[in-house]
């Protein structure tokens, strides 16, 4: 089984090959039990949202990494991606200013990814 810094990264890696801008990597280890990290994304529109989405379950997948479930691809203004230890997400700008993530684990140690 591979670690979830280790998910956490192939999913932001999956994401930057998109495109998806300000790729920020939240650790919430120490904050919740519900999961290791967030990975938040967005893009500048919903077909982008839904291809970031694409890539990440498709090199996820050659990973052996299977999202537990997805929420949100269809309207591709937030899409939700539920991998036990990390969870993905993948916004809309304005959704991801709207519902601001980051202010609300504030708390959590986070990373901007550079590819």
């Amino acid at each position: 089984m591979m670690d979830s810094k280790k998910i956490a990264e192939l999913i932001a890696r999956a994401g930057s090959e998109k495109k998806a801008d300000d790729i920020l990597l939240l650790e919430l280890k120490a904050l919740t039990i519900m999961t290791d990290y967030f990975i938040i994304m967005s893009a500048s529109n919903t077909r982008l949202v839904q291809a970031i989405a694409d890539n990440i379950e498709e090199e996820l997948g050659k990973a052996g990494v299977i999202p537990l479930r997805k929420e949100g691809y269809q309207e591709g203004r937030w899409i939700l991606m539920d991998y036990g230890v990390c969870v993905a997400h993948i916004f809309l700008q304005d959704e991801r200013a709207f519902y601001n993530l980051e202010q609300l684990w504030a708390d959590a140690p986070s990373v901007s990814f550079e590819e």
